[in-house]
Order: structure tokens, then sequence, then C-alpha cells
């Protein structure tokens, strides 16, 4: 029998060190504080949402501050973190420097890892030539830490959506390609990235969000919110909740739903505040929709399908095979 999953709701208005802090111990007391995630000696994948070092006044990234904390406290743990990321644009450590992130890393001699891909066997045998990041898959830890953003392709971008930055980069534009033919095939591919990187724990930036033309194209939001949970898939389907969007309208949420993974919001156990008591009435969603494959015409399609196969594929799948 399953164990009800935990989402731990708070109020966090800032991110001043100090105060965020003690916000993270709070949001994380329910769940048995760190020390329930992290064992001496493990070595701790801090996965952010590293998106762009274009626009680093727009929230389209987790912030620095909260990676600074979450390293902290794992260290006092007795793990050893480390930083990663893929960006679909540029380099992680690119990316982290354009937003500010280089004061708190250099401070804390937190190394950054690029991240290279591997093929690892999914649950689904649909979604098996899956190239994931080899230095999230070794990670004794992983500690999913999310922007909640508005999504022109996905309508929200949560825990789940976060852990597509565990596919290299440039695979990225491979998935839109081979799964963007329908929101419901991407999604069951992110829920699939999802399930196979497990992720020990996800904390939710939440404090400023990301609303309308997002991921990036949009406006910075006051959310006053931070989210924890050991289950990706129930901490995401609260915070739908609480921005008062259909989860049906959700891919990853609703491709969760479908395989079973994701819980009835009357199934979690909210141990601090319920998303009753957080919820928004006027969160601002894209103006208007994206195709996922970015409407490229089929020709391009096929010839970065033929390119893919031929330089990437069939090469990552001997070296995995050795």
């Amino acid at each position: 029998m399953t164990s009800q999953p935990i989402v731990s709701l708070i109020r966090a208005q800032s991110y001043d060190r100090a105060q965020l802090r003690q916000s993270i111990e709070t949001v994380l007391q329910p769940l048995g504080g760190m020390a329930a995630f992290v064992k001496p000696g493990d070595r701790v994948l801090l996965k952010p949402n590293l998106l762009t070092g274009a626009r680093p006044t727009k929230e389209c990234v987790t912030r620095p501050e909260i990676v600074h904390c979450v390293a902290q406290m794992v260290r006092e743990a007795g793990g050893i973190p480390f930083l990663g990321d893929g960006p679909a644009f540029g380099s992680a450590e690119g990316v982290a420097r354009a937003n500010g992130y280089m004061p708190l890393v250099e401070e804390l001699e937190l190394p950054i890892v690029e991240f290279h891909g591997k093929r690892y066997e999914t649950v689904s045998d649909e979604f098996n030539h899956l190239l994931l990041s080899k230095e999230a898959m070794d990670a004794d830890v992983v500690i999913n830490l999310p922007k909640v953003k508005s999504h022109v392709q996905l309508t929200l971008t949560m825990g789940v959506k976060n852990l597509f930055g565990c596919v290299p980069g440039k695979m990225k534009a491979w998935w839109h390609m081979e799964a963007g033919k329908s929101k419901e095939r991407f999604g069951a591919m992110l829920v699939e990235t999802a399930r196979t990187i497990n992720p020990t724990l996800t904390i939710l930036d939440g404090v400023v969000g990301h609303e309308g033309n997002g991921p990036s194209g949009g406006e910075p939001r006051k959310l006053g919110l931070l989210a924890a949970s050991s289950n990706v898939f129930a901490l995401d389907r609260a915070v739908v909740e609480i921005l008062q969007v259909n989860p049906a309208a959700v891919p990853t949420i609703a491709a969760a739903q479908l395989l079973g993974l994701d819980p009835a919001l009357d199934a979690i156990a909210f141990p601090q505040l319920h998303p009753h008591e957080l919820a928004i009435s006027d969160w601002r969603l894209p103006d208007q929709m994206m195709a996922i494959d970015f409407g490229m015409p089929r020709v391009f399609q096929s010839t970065f399908k033929h390119l893919y196969i031929r330089f990437i594929k069939e090469p990552m799948a001997a070296y995995s095979a050795r």
C-alpha cells in the first residue's frame, strides 16, 4: 500500500537569506527536515530552473537565494551538493552567471556541472530511447527546485516540467519535434522523464512567480508561496489548485492522471496550509498558446529527425551499450 502523499505549503514573502532560510526550514518541517532526505556522504544534485540568461529581472529562473539556502542545509545534513541543469541554449554556468548566481555559488564553493546524456531504461517502453543526464541519474539525491510559471506551450510549468532540464540541451529540440505532435504525447514524455529521475525532494519557488506569456516572455507576479513534497506529482496538483487552473489544461497533470500518478486533491495530506487558503483568482495564463513543435514545417521536422538518428541517437545507443 502506498503512503498518502504530503505537500507542505506555506506563505513566504521574501528572498532575504535569513528569512528565506527560516521559511525553507518551516516548509520542510512536516516532511522531517532536510535530514530526512540527505544522509552523510550523499552526492546531492540541486536542479533549479536555469531557463535563460536573457531576462534576469523577469523571474524566469529559480532564484539563487533558494539554491544557496538549500545547499547550506544539504551540507549541514552531511551531503555533498552540486548544481546542475541542461539549458536549451547556453551552458548551466553561463545562465547561472547571467542570473546572479555566481557570488552565492563562489561563497559556498558549489560546483556547477553540465549535463551529458545517456540512455536509461524507463518504465514505459514507448520512451525507452529517452536520453537523460548521467549526472542526475548517478546522484544519490536529486532536489528539484522549480519556479512556478505560465507556459505558452504547456499552460503551466512546475515540478514535473522542470525535470525536462535533465534531458541534455540539444535533445530538448528533438523531443519538441518527436513528441510535440500532440500535447498528450509530450505531456506523457515529461511525466515519464520525471518518473524515471524520481526526485527525492521538490521545493517550489513561488515567492515570486512568472505569469502571462511564459516561460520567459511574461512578467513577475508576487505569490508569496513555498511548496515542498517528496511527491512531485502531488505538488504540481496542489499548485494548480492554488492558481485555479483547470488540471485538464495542463498536459503534465493530464498525463499523470491517465497514468495513475497524479493523486486527487482530497487524497493529499496538507499539514500546513491547504491550497484553498492560498488560492488566487487572477493568475494570468498565456494570451495565446503555441504549438509544442513550434509549428515547424514538416520538411524541417523530417530533416531534423534524420540528423538526430544519424548523429545523436545511434552513436549514443552504441555508447550506452558498452
